[in-house]
Parts: structure tokens; C-alpha cells; sequence
């Protein structure tokens, strides 16, 4: 049971915990999905477009955050997370199939 006095922001903290967690599973999801769909010879150009999709997602939501009154500190160490998980994924997918050049 939390407690009285601070339920309110342990609640919020617990809230913003489990928003940042379902958007990096969106993130991961949407990259399987995307990976899924491309073309075995296309995957690793579907995985940098993700990345830039990622970003202006993550961009909607900083400005979402910034409207709503959290500060651009408490923001940026978020979207670090929110941004850096599905993006390094996406990278290790374009590594995965980047073009090769032929020995």
C-alpha cells in the first residue's frame, strides 16, 4: 500500500514508467512488424526508415511531454530510453542485412 502522502506521486511515477514501457514495446513491435512485411533484399533499408520514423514519433511524444509540463531535463533522459532501445534494435536489424560487397 503506498502511502498517504505521497501515493499521488508514486502513482504518477509508476504511471509514466509503465507509458515508457508500453511506447519502447510499440517501438519494438512496429520494427518486427516493418522487418516483417519488407523484402528479405530490402530489410536493412526498412530498418534505417524506421529509425527516422522512430524519431519524429519520439519527437511527437517530447512535445507531448513538454506541453503537459514536465521539464525538457526530465524529458531528454526519457526519450533517451524511449528513442535509443527500438533505434539500436532497428541498427542491429540494418546490420543484420546490410548489403555485402561481393569478395
Amino acid at each position: 500500500m503506498l502511502p498517504q502522502a505521497g501515493g499521488f506521486y508514486l502513482d504518477g511515477i509508476r504511471e509514466s514508467c509503465m507509458r515508457t514501457l508500453i511506447l519502447i514495446v510499440s517501438g519494438l513491435v512496429l520494427l518486427a512488424v516493418l522487418l516483417w512485411l519488407a523484402r528479405p533484399a530490402y530489410r536493412s533499408r526498412a530498418a534505417l526508415f524506421f529509425v527516422l520514423v522512430w524519431l519524429g514519433c519520439s519527437a511527437i511524444n517530447l512535445g507531448t511531454g513538454l506541453s503537459r509540463g514536465y521539464s525538457l531535463q526530465e524529458e531528454l533522459l526519457v526519450h533517451a530510453f524511449l528513442f535509443g532501445v527500438p533505434a539500436l534494435a532497428a541498427l542491429a536489424a540494418w546490420w543484420r542485412w546490410r548489403p555485402r560487397a561481393a569478395p
